[in-house]
């Protein structure tokens, strides 16, 4: 199957209609600068033919990624994701669907410092919805503060 075969469904419109979600995690130990290569690779290789594109960002111990595509492609990455042993602490920051244009029409992945990370988790904090979802957020950055998420992060 190729990209070109995926079947993305239009609303009366030329754009197709896209299913997005954004998440972060923490890294669990152990995850080294291998593990990201190898995630990666395997996003290069198996997104596309699903039709998901995206953009992961990993720094100071935190994985933030958002992924577009078809509806049941995304939601079947994000089940495999959730078991995921590399990822701990996982929190959905939104999810939508709409008719538009990829906002990430390439994968790509961004290494930043654990200050970018901290602006993300904050503004993330401030739009959360879900109790449960500010705790988490509130313990990461606790976690990044205190240094612990460092020692995971990846040069």
């Amino acid at each position: 199957m190729s990209p070109t075969d995926i079947d993305e469904p239009v609303s009366g419109h030329r754009l197709p209609l896209l299913y997005n979600l954004v998440y972060c995690s923490r890294a669990a130990e152990g995850v080294d600068d291998a593990d990201v290569n190898r995630i990666i690779e395997s996003a290069r290789r198996c997104n596309p033919v699903f039709g998901i594109t995206g953009l992961l960002v990993f720094g100071g111990g935190i994985f933030f990624q958002w992924l577009e595509g078809p509806r049941e492609h995304v939601v079947q990455l994000m089940s495999k994701l959730k078991t995921d042993p590399r990822h701990e602490s996982m929190v959905s920051l939104s999810e939508s669907e709409e008719v538009r244009e990829r906002l990430f029409p390439d994968w790509d992945m961004e290494r930043v410092t654990p200050d970018d990370i901290r602006d993300v988790l904050e503004d993330a904090l401030g739009h959360a919805e879900d109790p449960r979802n500010a705790v988490v957020l509130r313990l990461l950055l606790e976690q990044l503060d205190s240094g612990q998420l460092r020692q995971l992060s990846v040069a």
